[in-house]
C-alpha cells in the first residue's frame, strides 16, 4: 500500500522546530491534496500545513503538544486500496489495544532517563524545553526549578503546552504582597530619596476590573517591543514633505492603472518605491548589529506594518523591493496586505526584513515615534496627508498656496546610525516624494 509522508516543512530562517497545536483531521479520515491537516506554532507565527496528497490518514506520528523538527515526518497518508487488516478501523483498533498503564510507564521511564542525562551533564533542564514552553514559562514566571515538577506527557517525558496549562491551573498563586522601599536614612548624596514599587492595588485599581489574558500574538508583540527598547537607543527625526504632485498624479492615473494592470495603486506603494530607491543610496541604513559587528545586507527587504482585525500587528516583507517596477511593487503590496488580514501569510513572509514602514495616516495620526523592528536599525512612520497653507516658490516670487503635506518620522538605532546619516536619509525620502514627476507615465 503506497504511502505519502507529511513532514514539518521549512518555515523560515532560524526556525528549526514547531509545536503541533491542533490536528484538523483524525486517523482513518480521508483528505484531499492541499487540504489543511494540522496547525503548528512557532515563536513567530501560527500556520497550517496542507496535505501533500490525497488519501487516508493512516498514522499520526506527532500528537498535539509535540515539538517535531523541520523535516521530521509527523503523519502518514495511505494512497492505496484498503486491504483486510489494514483498514483505518483496524489500525485504530490496534492503537486502542496498547495498555494505557504500560504507555504511561514507558513515558515516565523515558523522562527519568532523559532527566538523568541532563543532570549527569550538569545542564539546565530548562534549556531542553521547546521555544513555546520556554516562553509560556517566562510569561507565567515559572522558574526552571519549578518546571521540573511539571509532569510531561510528550515524547521522552517532554513537557507539552497542555501539561504546563494543567499545572498552572492548580498552581499556588505567587503574587507578592504589595511593598514599598522605605526612605533611606543613611547619610550621603542619596539620603532622603524614596523609591516605590508599584503595588497590586495600583495596577488593578480600587473598583472591580476585568482581567483578560493576552493572546499569543499580542504576547509576542509585547516581548518584541520591550526587547527593542532595551536593546537600541532610539532617536527619532521628522521631516515634512509636500506631496501635492504625487497625490495629483495618483488620482489622475489610479483608474487607468487598475484597468491596465488589475492592481490598486495606493499611496503606500508610491512611498515604498521612494524608500527602496533611497535605501540603495544609503546602505548604512540597510544593516543589522550583532554586538559590535555590523552586518551589511545585500538585499533590500521592506516590511509593511499591517494592523489586523483583532487589534494585533503583523509585518509582511517585500523581498528585493528595489528590483521591482511600480506594477510589481503594487502587486506585492496588495497581495501581502490582503493575505495578512485574512491570516494566510506563510511564516517565511514575515521574516528577513531589513527596513520597516508603518502608516500612521491610516488612523488619522499626523506623526509618531515608532519602535524599531529588531534586528533592523530603523523604521519609518508615515503620517496622514493633510491640506495646509504653505509657501510656494513661483517665478514671480513666494506665494501662499493650499498644499498636500505629510510628516515623515523615522526612529533609528543610535548605536550605528548617527543624526547626520539618519537625518540625511529621511530628508532624501521626503525630497523624492516632494519632487515626484506629475507627468510620469504608467
Amino acid at each position: 500500500m503506497a504511502q505519502i509522508e507529511i513532514i514539518l516543512p521549512a518555515m523560515g530562517e532560524g526556525i528549526i522546530e514547531a509545536e503541533i497545536t491542533r490536528w484538523l483531521v483524525r486517523e482513518g479520515e480521508r483528505v484531499e491534496v492541499d487540504t489543511p491537516v494540522v496547525e503548528v506554532a512557532t515563536d513567530k507565527v501560527d500556520s497550517e500545513i496542507p496535505s501533500p496528497g490525497t488519501g487516508i490518514i493512516q498514522k499520526i506520528l506527532s500528537v498535539e503538544g509535540d515539538v517535531p523538527k523541520v523535516g521530521q515526518v509527523i503523519a502518514l497518508i495511505s494512497t492505496g486500496t484498503e486491504s483486510e487488516g489494514e483498514s483505518p478501523e483496524n489500525l485504530n483498533r490496534e492503537d486502542a489495544e496498547i495498555p494505557a498503564a504500560e504507555d504511561a510507564g514507558q513515558r515516565q521511564e523515558k523522562k527519568a532517563a532523559t532527566k538523568q542525562v541532563f543532570e549527569t551533564r550538569n545542564l539546565s533542564y530548562y534549556a531542553f524545553l521547546s521555544p513555546v514552553i520556554r516562553k509560556m514559562a517566562r510569561d507565567h514566571n515559572v522558574s526552571p526549578t519549578e518546571l521540573e515538577m511539571v509532569q510531561g506527557t510528550g515524547l521522552g517525558g517532554r513537557i507539552t503546552r497542555a501539561d504546563l496549562l494543567a499545572y498552572l491551573e492548580n498552581r499556588e498563586p505567587l503574587v507578592p504582597e504589595p511593598t514599598s522601599i522605605p526612605r533611606e536614612t543613611t547619610s550621603g548624596k542619596n539620603a532622603g530619596t524614596k523609591n516605590n514599587v508599584i503595588s497590586r492595588e495600583q495596577i488593578y485599581g480600587s473598583d472591580e476590573s476585568t482581567i483578560e489574558e493576552m493572546d499569543r500574538m499580542r504576547k509576542l508583540i509585547a516581548d518584541h517591543m520591550v526587547y527593542s527598547m532595551q536593546t537600541a537607543p532610539h532617536v527619532t527625526s521628522f521631516v515634512e514633505s509636500d506631496v501635492t504632485g504625487m497625490i495629483i498624479w495618483r488620482n489622475r492615473v489610479k483608474d487607468k492603472f487598475l484597468q491596465k494592470y488589475n492592481q490598486k495603486l495606493t499611496i503606500t506603494t508610491l512611498i515604498l518605491e521612494a524608500v527602496a530607491k533611497t535605501l540603495k543610496e544609503f546602505p548604512g541604513i540597510n544593516v543589522s548589529l550583532d554586538d559590535y559587528h555590523i552586518i551589511r545586507k545585500s538585499s533590500i527587504n521592506i516590511g509593511i506594518a499591517t494592523a489586523l482585525a483583532d487589534g494585533n500587528l503583523i509585518v509582511p516583507v517585500i523581498r528585493h523591493a528595489d528590483q521591482m517596477n511600480l506594477v510589481g511593487l503594487a502587486a506585492a503590496v496588495n497581495d501581502l496586505a490582503d493575505r495578512a488580514r485574512s491570516n494566510k501569510l506563510r511564516p517565511a513572509e514575515i521574516q528577513g526584513g531589513t527596513f520597516t514602514v508603518t502608516n500612521l495616516g491610516n488612523f488619522g495620526n499626523i506623526a509618531g515615534t515608532p519602535v524599531i523592528n529588531q534586528p533592523e536599525v530603523a523604521i519609518l512612520a508615515v503620517g496622514a496627508i493633510r491640506k495646509k497653507p504653505a509657501v510656494v516658490e513661483t517665478p514671480q516670487g513666494d506665494a501662499i498656496g493650499i498644499r498636500q503635506m505629510m510628516i515623515l518620522s523615522m526612529a533609528y538605532d543610535h548605536r550605528i546610525v548617527d543624526g547626520a546619516l539618519g537625518g540625511s536619509f529621511l530628508k532624501s525620502i521626503g525630497n523624492t516624494l516632494q519632487d515626484f514627476d506629475p507627468e510620469r507615465s504608467i
